[in-house]
């Protein structure tokens, strides 16, 4: 495919030439090979940005509507291609990678609409001494924001990042992940081609972290949102507080399914299934703790199993496969040494267990796991693993649940609306999913974590709000 770095609108190799290898997730065969952004790349695309986010910040709203809006129907009209691209590279199947790609056209427009009617503020007269004046406030943007897309749902993420911040009239520099750059790539192409000017979107590619450090510590970038893992946010928190830059994070999980024992049990099995052999469960707001009542323990892992022997793993292309790779061999091969490492602090592995072609990983349960162990606390396992947590009472449940440094999505399951919001109120997390798992995001919803599972929020009814500044006009003594 010969897919290269998108700065100042033009198809570009690195400076020095080099190159990343990009394999199929699936087969491991190479598909095609991306620049690897240098030093002098970076800044370039920083500089050229800087009079991109002049054009596109003055550009009134209603002309940067329609581009948009074009840029949607756009996308629409290359799903399948999109689609294939993003299940070939990364594994994931392809009914989920057309889900993906018809969210993102979704989300496009949704941000369209709520910038539309994104209104300021006239300010009352009740301060002795204001009389005569007229206050307002007016949302201006930031300038250049630099999003850091991750490899789970590149499309889908990236999106909620660069359209809040279009439309709000930033230039974006894209930094999409390493492992699977391509469809990104080819999502900017279709945005320059409809309307978007060179300048203001560029995609600069790299296969370590020269790109983030630079664009996290640069002074000329005003804003970083970043979705990954919690250990490099908490970097890009620090290195970007030199510069006061606003900083969007969503971090990892290791989020709690609560199943009481007068749950429906079917339900509970499908939606514990569906979280987590969803992205091969790869996904951060999955859920990563089943925390069961004792007393339906023994039938739920029974049916859990019946469920999972009917899971359907193969090509990623294949309409009818479920269960896809993982990223790449070594996300595999990590999977692995988390359940040998459950196994050796007293867990069983009754089922699964395995890695197979390479980036494949086995539904697999763990059961006997006690609170004290690892994985019921923050070590967050990026793969279709179930493990099985016992309680007995509501407290023991929510001691369970809060037992993390993380906090971004739970869910609950139980026939008793009283006692599920009474658990969802004291559960530490961003959203609480009722009667279904956490790995829920409507697009409009603010979307994020507490404690080390982030700060701020994503979603259509918030985001631009964190992509803007207010500020105050002042007509002072004004009126008669």
């Amino acid at each position: 495919m010969f897919l290269k770095m998108l700065v100042d609108g033009e198809k570009v190799q690195a400076s020095d030439n080099k190159v990343i290898e990009i394999y199929n997730s699936a087969t491991q065969e190479l598909i095609d090979t991306v620049p690897s952004a240098s030093l002098e790349d970076i800044n370039k695309a920083i500089q050229i940005a800087q009079e991109g986010k002049k054009i596109w910040g003055t550009m009134p709203l209603h002309e940067r509507s329609k581009i948009l809006h074009r840029c949607a129907s756009a996308i629409e009209e290359h799903q399948e291609e999109l689609a294939t691209l993003l299940s070939t590279e990364m594994g994931k199947v392809i009914k989920e990678a057309l889900s993906e790609i018809s969210v993102v056209a979704q989300i496009f427009r949704g941000f369209v609409e709520k910038a539309n009617h994104l209104y300021g503020e006239t300010m009352t007269d009740n301060q002795p001494g204001t009389e005569k004046d007229i206050i307002f406030t007016r949302r201006e943007p930031l300038g250049v924001v630099a999003c850091i897309i991750p490899f789970n749902f590149p499309m889908e993420l990236c999106a909620h990042k660069i359209a809040p911040a279009l439309i709000a009239g930033n230039a974006v520099i894209i930094k999409p992940p390493a492992d699977n750059p391509l469809t990104i790539i080819r999502l900017g192409e279709i945005l320059l081609e409809n309307g978007i000017p060179g300048n203001v979107l560029q995609i600069l590619t790299d296969e370590g972290s020269l790109v983030g450090r630079t664009l996290v510590s640069s002074n000329q970038i005003d804003a970083i949102s970043f979705t990954g893992s919690t250990e490099v946010g908490v970097s890009v928190a620090q290195d970007a507080a030199a510069t006061l830059k606003r900083v969007f994070l969503e971090l990892g999980g290791n989020d709690p399914l609560i199943i009481y024992q007068d749950a429906d049990l079917d339900l509970a099995v499908r939606e514990a299934a569906a979280g987590r052999i969803q992205n091969a469960g790869q996904t951060c707001c999955a859920p990563k703790r089943f925390i069961v009542h004792h007393s339906i323990k023994p039938l739920f892992v029974e049916k859990l199993i019946e469920h999972l022997n009917q899971v359907k793993a193969g090509s990623p292309l294949e309409e009818s496969t479920e269960l896809g790779s993982l990223i790449n061999p070594k996300a595999a091969l990590k999977v692995k040494r988390q359940v040998e490492l459950t196994i050796g602090q007293g867990a069983a592995c009754i089922y699964g267990g395995n890695v197979y072609d390479t980036t494949y990983f086995e539904p697999t349960i763990l059961v006997d796991v006690t609170p004290d162990m690892d994985v019921a606390k923050d070590l967050e396992i990026f793969g279709p693993v179930f493990p099985i947590i016992e309680f007995d009472t509501m407290e023991e449940a929510l001691e369970i649940a809060n037992g993390t440094q993380y906090g971004l999505q739970a869910g609950v399951i139980t026939a008793d609306m009283k006692k599920a919001i009474t658990t969802a109120s004291r559960l530490q997390c961003g959203s609480v999913i009722i009667n279904g798992n956490g790995a829920y995001r409507s697009i409009d919803m603010p979307f994020g974590g507490f404690k080390m599972s982030g700060m701020g929020r994503e979603g259509i009814s918030c985001t631009l709000d964190e992509m803007t500044q207010t500020k105050s006009y002042v007509m002072k003594a004004i009126l008669d």
